[in-house]
């Protein structure tokens, strides 16, 4: 599950990141006010205004501004809040800013150097361990970093056995290149981002970037963070973060059926029993001539009313052009799900092309039922028959 940025601060904070104060605002009204408090609270004479959606390269977008003023705040704020802010990592059209973020500014002069440093914490699935990538050279252009001078982008493993070491925060920190007090506050700080990372049960912590002050201090001045779905029945208050607002629509309802949906932007829909069946079925699909429109495991209980959903969740995507159901009978029996697939396809009065492939329990009692069903629908039983029929229909 994703969340904000000022969402991802409050968890850093928690744990004793620093970040720099903030709040957040719906209005160019509020903006304002926000301004004036952070302004009586820590004294900054400028502002950062930031918009809040699930995206980074905000400020490539133009969804970061700096206000010299409060007249600047409301009108950076009116501008960003209703604007759909299109960044590298939207779709074309952009999301949608409903909500900004005012922040006090930290780059302020002082007696040294302000520095911009990236680092993230992540899974390392083929090694099955967490690891910390980061870099000297923060900011917005990290993936030029990475293309152009890859010595500069460091990795340090942790072994789960005993968890991050003090030796190893000591070295982040000296790959930095700091010394003296920022040396210091930044050991404490890959410390405490870890220590968040681990406790909210994240996939994702990622702060580009973070700043060393002009007087040394350390700060997470942005945040990404991603939290993993299957642990939030532990974290009850992170998963009051969740905004419905910033998801696919469809993927929002499919939730509320326990459907796991993913939207793509093929032509063919799919409805599968098993995730890995489910990515087999998307890569026959691609070698048929088709584009898979979604990912969709109904779960191993396809019974009539999940099948029936997952239809309508397939049908309001306008791009779909035909329908490839492939089950697999293990536990569920084919002609319980064939039954269930007649039931709704004749309840949303289905006019797609349907190619339904069933195998295991039951496969041939199913493959009759919907044969006599009187339902437009070509049935099969080999993969390799279910493909070709999906390159049939195309054309």
């Amino acid at each position: 599950m994703n969340i904000h940025e000022y969402q991802g601060k409050s968890i850093l904070k928690k744990y004793g990141v620093a970040v720099p104060e903030g709040y957040v605002a719906e209005t160019p009204e509020k903006a304002v006010e926000m301004a004036q408090l952070l302004a009586k609270e820590t004294g900054t004479k400028f502002w950062v205004v930031k918009a809040q959606i699930h995206a980074g390269g905000r400020g490539k977008g133009g969804g970061v501004k700096l206000a010299k003023s409060l007249d600047e705040v409301k009108t950076l704020a009116g501008n960003i809040i209703g604007m759909r802010l299109v960044t590298p990592q939207t779709k074309a059209d952009g999301k949608l800013v409903s909500k900004v973020l005012i922040q006090q500014d930290v780059y302020y002069p002082g007696e040294s150097e302000i520095q911009e440093f990236y680092i993230s914490v992540l899974l390392n699935r083929k090694a099955g361990r967490n690891m910390i990538i980061y870099s000297p050279k923060g900011g917005m252009d990290i993936e030029k970093v990475a293309d152009e001078t890859p010595e500069l982008i460091f990795k340090e493993e942790i072994n789960p056995a005993v968890g991050l070491l003090p030796f190893q925060c000591a070295k982040i920190a000296y790959n930095y290149g700091l010394t003296g007090t920022a040396y210091k506050m930044m050991v404490k700080f890959v410390a405490s981002l870890y220590q968040a990372y681990v406790e909210s049960d994240a996939s994702l912590f990622e702060i580009n970037p973070v700043v060393k002050t002009s007087d040394n201090k350390i700060l997470a001045v942005d945040a990404k963070v991603a939290i993993d779905n299957n642990a939030l029945f532990r974290h009850l208050d992170i998963a009051e973060m969740r905004d419905l607002m910033e998801e696919d629509p469809i993927e929002v309802e499919a939730s509320k059926f326990d459907l796991n949906y993913v939207k793509l932007d093929g032509n063919v829909g799919c409805m599968v029993n098993g995730a890995g069946l489910a990515m087999a079925t998307m890569d026959i699909i691609k070698l048929s001539g088709g584009d898979p429109a979604n990912f969709l495991d109904v779960g191993g209980s396809a019974d009539a009313k999940r099948v029936e959903e997952a239809f309508r969740l397939i049908l309001k995507d306008p791009n779909v052009e035909a329908i490839l159901i492939n089950i697999f009978g293990g536990i569920v029996r084919c002609d319980r799900v064939a039954a269930g697939v007649i039931e709704a396809a004749k309840s949303v009065n289905l006019t797609l092309p349907l190619i339904v492939r069933l195998q295991g329990t039951n496969a041939v009692e199913g493959k009759k039922l919907i044969d006599e069903s009187g339902i437009k629908v070509r049935s099969a039983i080999a993969l390799q028959d279910a493909a070709n029929l999906v390159t049939e229909v195309l054309k």
